[in-house]
């Protein structure tokens, strides 16, 4: 590694001066300047070392550097670097080919996008022009991206000050820690939850609904992974009233559940429940190049084969794209790289992280599965108070003194380590957040 500090306060100096940050007041900023990173690990230009328990936006799943996901989009620069969308390309058969081999044979098309938003943005234009209805369902804990109608879909603060698109209402999901329901189990919150649900669909007009979006487990809003009974039971309103069901698996997807798809993982629990448009980005190439897309059944799609699809995108199925996804889904395959994601989840995160919840009150709950964890963060064990934001801040500093690459949202520490996270990994990570949490003060 040629390390530079100079060149990491060049870095930095050109970041503030000319690059504008999301979701962010400008002037305070401070970003990290990442040098390189590997597998697992990150590194500064001044040397310094981080595990990458973030997996940057929860989307590295195969880990930083991957030599045949590189070396997949090296050789496809070096043969067709760009085509159009309105041509066939090998590269992008292939890799629709695959994903379809995943995604299971009630699927036959794939459109591809250029992220997660303007996955979820086709997917509602599908549901809207498939049903002929304009209203989409979506819940409040939920994060669904920043384009017009994803933003307004989804139900955090952003979408506050970006409700332009028409057409949404927002309903709560299952969440048994912070119950809106006032349930005592997870199957009273589920039972409850799809009351809640189906009220919402006839008070908004179940002929007007196109469908119902949700994430298989919604990330960025906390790991919720959902109770028995909840998908099969929206999958049943859904059939019901004739409303069309979208999984976002733009996070979850891609082995970060220990399964190639989320609804699959949470398949070996609970009831099997298949969607009718699967949405993906993140995890499906690692983000080594932006890409996402929409998995489509055959009677969505073959309703296309007359009519127009009024949609598209001058980068849909880019050739370097393509290739990535081939070389990531490949070598997952070859390397058993979603086993390992399932048996670190089940064998090393959570007992490791129920060890912590139990020395230390301030996490109240463990949620997750796979290589997707939650800790939820209370001032006070009893009332579960969220822990004050000026305390996470603490948090997450000395977690970065230490040498762990933290992914927080609100009160929350999220453990999102690649796909390829080791043991050995894992047991220094659990070293550096004992530390951490032993340093912090929680008044009482």
């Amino acid at each position: 590694m040629n390390l530079s500090p100079e060149d990491g306060q060049l870095a930095a100096e050109l970041d503030r001066a000319h690059v504008f940050h999301s979701w962010s007041a400008q002037a305070a900023l401070k970003p990290m300047v990442i040098a390189g990173a590997l597998g697992s690990t990150v590194w500064d230009f001044d040397g310094k070392s981080y595990l990458d328990f973030s997996s940057q936006l929860v989307n590295v799943n195969i880990g930083h550097q991957h030599p045949a996901v590189v070396a997949a989009i090296k050789q496809q620069a070096e043969t067709l670097a760009t085509v159009a969308p309105a041509h066939a390309n090998l590269a992008r058969g292939q890799a629709a080919q695959r994903i379809l081999g995943l995604a299971g044979d009630e699927f036959s098309k794939v459109f591809f996008t250029n992220g997660g938003a303007d996955a979820n943005e086709n997917a509602m234009r599908l549901a809207r022009l498939y049903t002929g209805r304009d209203k989409i369902l979506s819940m409040y804990r939920s994060y669904h991206g920043n384009t017009g109608a994803a933003v307004v879909a989804t139900g955090d603060w952003r979408r506050v000050p970006n409700e332009y698109a028409r057409g949404h209402a927002h309903f709560f999901g299952p969440f048994a820690y912070r119950s809106e329901f006032w349930s005592s189990t997870p199957e009273e919150e589920s039972s409850r939850a799809l009351h809640h649900l189906e009220r919402v669909i006839q008070a908004e007009g179940a002929s007007s609904i196109a469908a119902i979006l949700i994430e298989t487990i919604p990330g960025t809003a906390g790991v919720l992974v959902p109770p028995p009974g909840y998908l099969a039971g929206v999958r049943a309103l859904a059939d019901k009233y004739g409303i069309v069901l979208i999984f976002d698996e733009v996070m979850c997807g891609f082995g970060r559940t220990g399964g190639w798809f989320a609804f699959q993982s949470l398949g070996l629990v609970d009831e099997p429940v298949v969607p009718d448009l699967i949405t993906f980005a993140k995890g499906v190439n690692s983000g080594y190049v932006p890409v996402g897309g929409v998995i489509i059944p055959p009677f969505i799609a073959d309703q296309f084969d007359e009519q127009v699809f009024p949609g598209g995108l001058t980068y849909s199925g880019h050739p370097l794209a393509m290739a990535s996804i081939i070389g990531a889904l490949d070598a997952m395959a070859d390397e058993g790289i979603v086993e390992n994601a399932a048996r670190i989840g089940r064998d090393v995160l959570e007992p490791g992280l129920r060890a912590l919840a139990a020395k230390y009150p301030v996490i109240g709950e463990v949620r997750g599965i796979g290589v997707f964890w939650a800790l939820d963060l209370v001032a006070d064990a009893e009332t579960r108070e969220p822990l004050t934001g000026t305390l996470v801040g603490e948090l997450k500093a000395k977690l970065l003194s230490l040498g762990l690459l933290p992914f927080f949202a609100d009160n929350r520490l999220h453990i999102v380590p690649p796909c390829v996270v080791t043991e050995a990994e894992c047991a220094t990570a659990f070293a550096i957040l004992d530390e951490a949490f032993a340093s912090l003060v929680v008044p009482a």
